[in-house]
């Protein structure tokens, strides 16, 4: 059995790395998907394939359409959501994502420290599963395969 893993989360650090790699040693037949982690390439999609647009709003708006249609896409191609909630960054659209997918009914995992518990206790109470490491989200991926 190979499942598809949406991993939605901060990026600009290297989370989606480790878990790809922590999968990889368990031998996991997982395939990875998320968001566009190329930052200046999400900001300037829509420029890119629309043509310059008229302001800074047009330019956010454009890039947003195309951006929550890729995103739209991948999570319904997706089998399992995995969510990561840091600390150090803004987590708008990783709770964007996370709501996408509860609201699509895909099977969620999110990660996030002891400090994130109160400003995020509804959405951890739709999740599915709650964890605070990217090892614990593995070992309830490989909980799957057992």
């Amino acid at each position: 059995m190979e499942l598809t893993v949406y991993l939605a989360g901060q990026i600009h650090d290297d989370w989606r790395d480790e878990v790809k790699n922590k999968a990889k040693e368990k031998k996991l037949q997982l395939t990875f998907v998320g968001p566009q982690t190329n930052h200046e390439r999400s900001d300037n999609v829509g420029e890119d394939i629309l043509g310059e647009q008229p302001g800074s709003v047009y330019k956010d708006d454009s890039a947003s359409s195309i951006n929550n249609l890729r995103t739209e896409v991948l999570l319904q191609k997706s089998d399992v959501v995995i969510a990561l909630f840091g600390e150090k960054y803004k987590q708008w659209n990783t709770a964007m994502d996370a709501s996408a997918a509860l609201t699509l009914n895909k099977p969620t995992i999110i990660i996030r420290p002891d400090s994130l518990i109160h400003p995020l206790k509804e959405l951890s109470n739709k999740a599915n599963v709650t964890v605070e490491t990217v090892d614990q989200a593995i070992e309830v991926l490989a909980y799957l395969y057992e």
